[in-house]
């Protein structure tokens, strides 16, 4: 159930504070200006000019501030609504274009969602995600209540001739042939990653793939059937537009940001098992990242060279 924030008392506190934080006003008299009463002489009358110019540009950041602040102190949470822009604008002393601009940006930063004709409120917390280890991790993310359970969905499993960039990464020649596995993973209905992992056939002989369309982990079988398990895993990352691919899988229906993990597994012997892409919506989640002295994965200069070209019979799921 909602929290609809706005009591009384709560309103009355917003706008004592929001009187207290305002500029003071400066008012026109004949030949010159007042400050709170007070007469200027010419040469504060050309300061204040300046800074009335920015306090016009900045109006909107006091909003936004203002928010930020309401929602923090006040302990809002997400679903909870927020005053509408008459009321914001009240209480921040600006007009409602400031308003809209801050509730524009905040709309951007994901920190607010807007519903025409119902009002605003306090948008869904972040996923979390550790990039310090590869894809197994994503079977398990942190919310904002504890652990969001994913589903897997198996998109696609074809044997291929890697690009150069992936045949670098997993040290193998590049006519070696691989494993290509597409995955999406899942919250409820909604696609929230988009995941790709390459395999060396010369460590991966064979893929249960009936285990890996019954949504099964990739990486604890690898681990289950090889003993392949990453002691170090690297990884570059990108915020990019997504691809025609990414768009699909993740039903975008615009050009959102993404970010684009690419990364590779290592065994504690210094093998590369695993060269992996995952694609993630730029805004839904917080990463968090560790840092190697040792690089092994070449960060990719050109797209085409991450590539695996198909032989054979893609296997989609399903089929």
């Amino acid at each position: 159930m909602m929290t609809h924030w706005t009591t009384r008392g709560l309103l009355a506190s917003l706008r004592r504070r929001a009187k207290c934080d305002r500029a003071p006003r400066l008012t026109r008299q004949p030949d010159r200006w007042q400050h709170n009463g007070g007469p200027l002489t010419p040469r504060e009358q050309q300061s204040t000019q300046p800074r009335r110019k920015r306090e016009r540009v900045l109006r909107y950041q006091r909003v936004y501030d203002m928010i930020e602040t309401m929602i923090r102190e006040q302990g809002l949470q997400p679903g909870d609504r927020l005053p509408s822009t008459a009321e914001l604008a009240e209480l921040a002393g600006v007009s409602v274009i400031s308003v809209r601009r801050a509730l524009d940006e905040l709309t951007h930063q994901r920190k607010i969602t807007r519903h025409q004709g119902v009002g605003t409120f306090v948008a869904p917390r972040r996923m979390v995600s550790e990039l310090t280890r590869s894809g197994g991790l994503l079977q398990m993310l942190r919310g904002p209540s504890g652990g969001i359970e994913l589903e897997t969905e198996l998109v696609s499993v074809l044997v291929g001739i890697p690009g150069d960039q992936h045949a670098i990464a997993l040290g193998i020649e590049s006519g070696a042939l691989v494993w290509d596995v597409t995955r999406v993973r899942k919250v409820g209905d909604t696609p929230r990653v988009l995941e790709r992992a390459v395999l060396p056939v010369s460590l991966v002989p064979t893929l249960d793939q009936q285990y890996l369309a019954a949504g099964g982990s990739l990486y604890e079988h690898l681990r289950d059937r090889y003993g392949h398990t990453d002691d170090l895993v690297e990884q570059t990352i990108e915020v990019v537009r997504p691809s025609a691919k990414e768009r699909k899988y993740l039903e975008l229906t615009n050009d959102r940001d993404v970010v684009r993990i690419r990364g590779v597994s290592i065994r504690a012997d210094g093998v590369v098992f695993d060269s992996f892409q995952q694609t993630y919506l730029a805004h839904d989640f917080v990463f968090f990242v560790s840092a190697s002295s040792r690089p092994h994965l070449i960060e990719p200069q050109d797209d085409s060279f991450w590539s695996v070209e198909p032989i054979g019979t893609t296997v989609h799921a399903g089929t």
